[in-house]
C-alpha cells in the first residue's frame, strides 16, 4: 500500500502566511482590495504542490474560484503561454459566458484556446494572427480574470514556473505589475534548486520581487520534529528507531523523500534503499509488468500525458492499458485528472525516465512521434519536435522545429521562434538531410535571423547569417544567397560594425534575378535603406524610386511602405517641414499595409527630426508611439522600437524627468538581450550618478560592450569621466576619453560628433584638479586640453548632414568645450584669458544650454559660472546663478551639485527662494521621518532606494535650515507643513 499524508504537516505557518497575504481565509474576506501575488519557492519535493493543494481547498471553502496552469518540461521545445492555455481551457469549461464575452472584446485571446494550439486544430485566423498583438493578449487575460472575479474571488495558480517559456514569464510580469479591479490573487511556484546562475527565471524572480504587492515565500526543509510527525502520519504502526533515524537523516527535510523512504521501508523486509535515486523507483519495481510498461511509457511525455497518447504509444490493448493505469494510480505513482495522467511528483517521472535503457527511450519517443503524426493523439509542433529529436527521427524533427518556429511567431514569441529555427538549422548542418527533406534553406535562415533581430539580438542575427553564408557551396543558387545577403545587409544597418553594409546589399542586388519578382523588389528596397543609412542620399533616391515602382507593379504593399519610408527620410536635405510631412504620410501608408517595421522606422525618424531641433514635446510623442507600436506587435526590443525607447529616455533625462528615466529603464517586467540591457543600465546610472551615486565600477563593466554597440560607449564612457573628475583623477578622465575615441573611431569614423561632448567632460574633469597640480603638471595637462579642443574644432569642420543643421545639442557642447578650455588656461595661469572673456564664454554657454533645454547640464554650467563669478568678485552674480542652479538641483535630488554650490559659498538668498517650500515627495518623506522611520524603512514603504530617501532628507534639512531630523519634524509641525 502506498503511503501519502492526507494531513498537512509542518507547513501551518507558511499556509497562514500565504493565505493572509492573498486575503484568503479569516484574515481577508476576498471582496475588498486587490489581493496581490505570492512567489512560492522551494527545492524539488519540499512540499510546494502539497501546500498549494491545501491553499486551494481553503480557498474553495472560503468561496473562491481556483484556476491552475502548469508549466511543463519540454526540454528545449518551448511552447509559448502553455499554462495560460490550460487556465483558459478551465475557464472556458467553468465560465463559458465570461470567456466568450472577453474573447469578443479581445479576439487575440482565442489564439490560446487549447483546441487551437494543436496540430490540425482550428486555424481559421492564421493569416490575421501572424503578428499577434501581445498587448491585447496580456490585457485580455487581465480583463478575463477581473471579469471572472465579478462572480467570486479568483485565485490563479501557476505551477513549476522554472519551466516557463519567455512569453509566459512576460505575461506573468504583466499580471504581477498591473493591479486588478477586483479580488484576484496569483500564486506562482518554482523550484529554487533549479535556478542555476544562468537560468532565465533567476533574474526574473529578483525583478518580480521588487514589484509592489509581490510577496515571496520560501519553503525550507522540514525540521526534524516535523519529519518525525510526517513519518508517524504515514506509518501509524511506527518504525524502529534505527529506521526512523535513517529516514530523518537521509530525507534532509524533503517531504517527498520522506514519503518515498517511508513507503520503501514499509515494504517486504522494511528496508531502505542505499541510493536515493533507487528510492524513487521502488514503487515502480512493485508494479506488475503491465503497469510498469504504462508508467515507463508515460515518463517519455514528461510529467503529464493524455490517455490517447498512452493508448497510442504504450503498445497495450485497451483493457491492459486500463488495468495498468489503475494499478499505477492505486500505487500513487500517477494521478488521474481530466483525461490526463500526471506523475505524483516531477522527480518521480524524471527518475523513471532516467531509468529507461537507451534503446527503450528511443523506441518510446518514436511511438510518440507516430501517434502525433497519425493524429492518434493531439499535441503541438514543439512536442513533436522534441520527441522526434529524441527518437533520432531527425527528418521529422526538422519539419516540426520549423513548424514550431512558425507557431511561436504567430503568438508573438520571437525568442521561442528563434530557438526553434536555430534547432532546425542545427539539424540541417548534416548535409545529407538537406537532400532528404524539402526545406528552403534561405527562407529558414532569414526567418531565424529576423526572429533574433525582433527579439533584440541583431548582433547574433548578423553572425548567424554570416555563418550560413560561409557554409553555402560555391554552386549554391544565387537567389538563395541573395535573399540571405539582403537580410544581412538590412540588419547590419542597425548594428555597429566595421563591415560595409552597402557592399553586402549591393552584392545581394547583383545576385537577385533580373526579371520582376519579389526577391528583386526586396533587394532593391533594402539597398535603398542601406544607402540612406550610410549617407549616400542621391544613390538612395534613385534606388528607392526603382524599388517603389517595382513593389507597386507587383502589388507588394508592405515592401512599398518600406521604400516610401526610406524615400521620405531622404527629404532631410530640404526644409524640416517637408521631411516631417513625408514621414507622416509614410507612417500612414505603413499602417494601412500592416508593414510594422516600416511604421516603426517612420515613427522613429519623425522623433529624431523633432529631437534634432530640440522640439522635445513632439519628439516624445513620436518616440512613445513607436514604443507602443513595438510592444503591441510583441517586438519591444526590435530595431527602431527599442531605439525609440532609448531616445525617449534620453529626452526625459535632458528635460529633468528623472523619475521617468528610472521608469523607462526599469527592466523588472522584461528580459532584454545583453546589449539593450547595457544601454538602459547606462542611462539609469546617469541619473543615479547625478543624484550622487558612485557608478564607476558598474560603468566600467559595460566596457565589454563598447566595440559591439556604440550607444553603450557613448553613455558609459561619460559616466566614467564624470566619476574620475569627482575623485580628482584627471589622468583617468583623459584616459577614458582616449579609450572611447579609439573604439568609436574604428566603429564609426574618426571625427564622430559625440567626440565634442566627451572632450567637454574630460576637460571639465581636468579643470577640477588644477588647484592640486604642480606648475609642470598644469603645463602638461594644458597641452593635452588644447589637443582635445582642437579635436572638437575638426569635428565641427567635418560634420556633414543633409540638412546642414548643427543642432542645439551640438552647439551647446561645443561652446562648453571652448569654455572649459578657457577655464583650464585661467586656472593654470598659462596664457590666461581676461576675466571678462572667461565670464562671457560661460554666460554664452548658459544661453546655449538654455536653448538645448538640458536641465541638469544647465544647472552644472550655472554652478561653474557661479564659482567663476565668486572668484572674480561678483558676489551678486554668483548668488543669482547659484540660486537658479540650486532650485534645479533640489528638484532633481542632485546632491553633488548642492555640495558644490555649498563649497563655492553661493549661499541662497533669504526671502526670495522660499526655502521651506517642500515638494509633495519631500512632505511625504518628512511625515514618515516625523513618525520615527529610518531611511531604510521609508525606502521599503515608498518603493524607492534608501539613497533617494537620503537625498530627499538632505533637501528637507536644507530647506528648513534644520540641524537634524528631529528639529526638521518640529519646524515642519510648527509651520503646518505636516500634520
Amino acid at each position: 500500500m502506498a503511503h501519502t499524508s492526507r494531513t498537512l504537516v509542518g507547513r501551518d505557518a507558511e499556509l497562514t502566511e500565504i493565505a493572509s497575504s492573498l486575503g484568503v481565509g479569516p484574515s481577508g474576506d476576498g471582496t475588498t482590495e486587490p489581493v496581490g501575488v505570492v512567489l512560492l519557492s522551494g527545492d524539488a519535493g519540499v512540499g510546494k504542490t502539497r501546500l498549494l493543494v491545501e491553499l486551494r481547498d481553503l480557498a474553495f471553502v472560503e468561496g473562491w474560484q481556483v484556476f491552475a496552469g502548469h508549466c511543463l518540461d519540454f526540454g528545449d521545445s518551448a511552447l509559448p503561454y502553455l499554462p495560460f492555455s490550460e487556465v483558459l481551457g478551465r475557464l472556458a469549461a467553468d465560465l463559458p459566458d465570461v470567456v466568450d464575452r472577453v474573447a469578443a472584446q479581445y479576439p487575440a485571446l482565442a489564439r490560446l484556446q487549447p483546441g487551437r494550439r494543436v496540430m490540425g486544430g482550428d486555424d481559421r485566423d492564421s493569416e490575421q494572427a501572424s503578428a499577434l498583438d501581445r498587448t491585447d493578449l496580456f490585457q485580455a487575460f487581465h480583463v478575463l480574470l477581473e471579469t471572472a472575479a465579478e462572480q467570486a474571488p479568483v485565485l490563479l495558480v501557476i505551477e513549476d514556473a522554472h519551466w516557463a517559456d519567455q512569453s509566459t514569464r512576460d505575461l506573468l510580469s504583466f499580471l504581477f505589475s498591473r493591479p486588478f479591479n477586483g479580488p484576484v490573487a496569483v500564486v506562482a511556484s518554482y523550484r529554487s534548486d533549479d535556478l542555476h546562475r544562468r537560468h532565465p527565471l533567476r533574474r526574473q524572480v529578483a525583478e518580480w520581487s521588487r514589484f509592489r504587492g509581490v510577496h515571496r515565500v520560501a519553503l525550507s526543509p522540514l525540521p526534524e520534529d516535523a519529519v518525525r510527525a510526517l513519518i508517524a502520519e504515514l506509518m501509524p504502526e511506527g518504525l524502529a528507531e534505527a529506521e526512523l533515524a535513517d529516514i530523518v537523516d537521509r530525507a534532509e527535510g524533503n517531504a517527498f523523500f520522506v514519503e518515498e523512504l517511508t513507503s520503501a521501508a514499509a515494504g517486504p523486509g522494511r528496508w531502505v534503499p542505499a541510493d536515493l535515486a533507487d528510492v524513487l523507483l521502488v514503487r515502480l519495481d512493485r508494479l506488475d509488468d503491465t503497469a510498469r510498461q504504462v508508467v515507463r511509457a508515460a515518463s517519455a511525455s514528461g510529467r503529464k500525458v493524455s490517455h490517447d497518447m498512452l493508448a497510442a504509444s504504450s503498445g497495450l490493448a485497451d483493457g491492459e492499458l486500463d488495468e495498468g493505469l489503475r494499478k499505477a494510480v492505486e500505487m500513487n505513482i500517477l494521478v488521474a485528472s481530466d483525461g490526463r495522467y500526471t506523475f505524483r511528483h516531477a522527480l518521480l517521472g524524471e527518475a523513471v525516465y532516467d531509468d529507461l535503457l537507451p534503446g527503450e527511450r528511443v523506441r518510446l519517443h518514436a511511438q510518440y512521434v507516430a501517434a502525433l503524426q497519425s493524429g492518434a493523439a493531439r499535441g503541438t509542433a514543439a512536442e513533436l519536435a522534441r520527441h522526434a529529436r529524441l527518437a533520432m527521427d531527425l527528418d521529422a524533427a526538422l519539419s516540426a522545429s520549423i513548424q514550431a518556429g512558425h507557431e511561436a511567431r504567430a503568438v508573438g514569441g520571437p525568442d521561442e521562434a528563434a530557438y526553434h529555427y536555430q534547432q532546425a538549422l542545427e539539424l540541417l548542418a548534416d548535409g545529407r538531410r538537406t537532400h532528404a527533406v524539402d526545406v528552403d534553406l534561405a527562407e529558414l535562415v532569414v526567418n531565424a535571423a529576423e526572429s533574433l533581430s525582433a527579439s533584440g539580438d541583431p548582433q547574433r542575427a548578423v553572425a548567424l547569417l554570416r555563418e550560413q553564408l560561409d557554409r553555402l557551396p560555391a554552386d549554391a543558387p544565387p537567389a538563395g544567397r541573395s535573399r540571405m545577403l539582403t537580410s544581412r545587409a538590412g540588419i547590419l544597418i542597425v548594428v555597429d560594425t566595421d563591415e560595409d553594409p552597402v557592399e553586402v546589399s549591393a552584392e545581394a542586388l547583383a545576385l537577385a534575378p533580373d526579371d520582376e519578382n519579389p526577391l528583386r523588389a526586396r533587394a532593391l528596397t533594402t539597398h535603398a535603406r542601406v544607402l540612406a543609412g550610410m549617407g549616400r542620399y542621391d544613390e538612395a533616391q534613385a534606388v528607392g524610386m526603382e524599388a517603389l515602382a517595382l513593389c507597386e507593379r507587383l502589388n507588394l504593399s508592405r515592401l512599398a511602405s518600406e521604400a516610401i519610408t526610406t524615400l521620405s527620410g531622404l527629404k532631410k536635405a530640404g526644409p524640416k517641414e517637408g521631411l516631417r510631412s513625408a514621414l507622416v504620410d509614410a507612417v500612414s501608408r505603413a499602417e494601412e499595409a500592416d508593414a510594422v517595421q516600416a511604421e516603426l522606422r517612420g515613427r522613429f525618424l519623425l522623433g529624431r527630426s523633432f529631437e534634432d531641433w530640440a522640439e522635445f514635446d513632439e519628439a516624445e510623442r513620436w518616440f512613445r508611439s513607436a514604443i507602443e507600436r513595438g510592444a503591441a506587435a510583441g517586438l519591444p526590443f526590435a530595431p527602431y522600437a527599442f531605439e525609440s525607447r532609448v531616445q525617449l529616455t534620453w529626452i526625459r533625462m535632458v528635460r529633468g524627468g528623472w523619475d521617468d528615466v528610472l521608469s523607462l529603464t526599469d527592466l523588472r517586467q522584461e528580459s532584454p538581450p545583453p546589449i539593450p540591457r547595457a544601454i538602459l543600465d547606462a542611462l539609469r546610472m546617469t541619473v543615479e550618478q547625478g543624484q550622487g551615486a558612485d557608478v564607476a565600477a558598474a560603468a566600467r563593466k559595460l566596457r565589454r560592450f563598447w566595440s559591439r554597440e556604440g550607444a553603450v560607449a557613448v553613455h558609459s564612457a561619460a559616466l566614467e569621466m564624470v566619476q574620475a573628475g569627482r575623485r580628482g583623477d584627471a589622468a583617468a578622465a583623459v584616459q577614458v576619453y582616449d579609450d572611447v575615441v579609439a573604439v568609436l573611431g574604428v566603429l564609426w569614423h574618426e571625427w564622430f560628433s559625440a567626440r565634442i561632448r566627451f572632450g567637454a567632460i574630460a576637460v571639465g574633469a581636468v579643470a577640477r584638479t588644477m588647484s592640486s597640480l604642480s606648475a609642470a603638471e598644469r603645463a602638461a595637462y594644458l597641452t593635452r586640453v588644447e589637443e582635445i579642443a582642437n579635436d572638437g574644432d575638426v569635428v565641427v569642420q567635418r560634420y556633414s548632414d543633409p540638412s546642414g543643421h548643427w543642432g542645439p545639442e551640438g552647439r551647446a557642447w561645443k561652446k562648453r568645450l571652448d569654455a572649459e578650455t578657457l577655464r583650464v588656461r585661467w586656472l593654470a595661469g598659462i596664457d590666461a584669458p581676461p576675466q571678462d572673456v572667461l565670464v562671457d564664454a560661460w554666460r554664452e554657454t548658459v544661453v546655449c544650454f538654455q536653448e538645448f533645454d538640458n536641465v541638469h547640464e544647465l544647472a552644472e554650467v550655472r554652478t561653474t559660472l557661479a564659482g567663476i563669478l565668486r572668484a572674480t568678485g561678483d558676489a551678486a552674480g554668483a548668488r543669482e546663478q547659484g540660486d537658479l542652479a540650486r532650485e534645479v538641483a533640489r528638484r532633481l535630488g542632485a546632491q553633488p551639485l548642492l555640495d558644490e554650490l555649498r563649497t563655492i559659498g553661493s549661499a541662497p538668498a533669504r526671502g526670495d527662494s522660499a526655502p521651506d517650500a517642500l515638494t509633495p515627495r519631500e512632505t511625504e518623506i518628512l511625515t514618515l521621518v516625523a513618525d520615527g522611520r529610518s531611511n531604510g524603512e521609508i525606502a521599503k514603504q515608498l518603493f524607492i532606494s534608501a539613497k533617494t530617501v537620503s537625498v530627499h532628507v538632505s533637501n528637507v534639512l536644507a530647506k528648513l535650515e534644520a540641524s537634524g531630523r528631529t528639529e526638521a519634524a518640529a519646524i515642519a509641525r510648527r509651520k503646518g507643513l505636516i500634520g
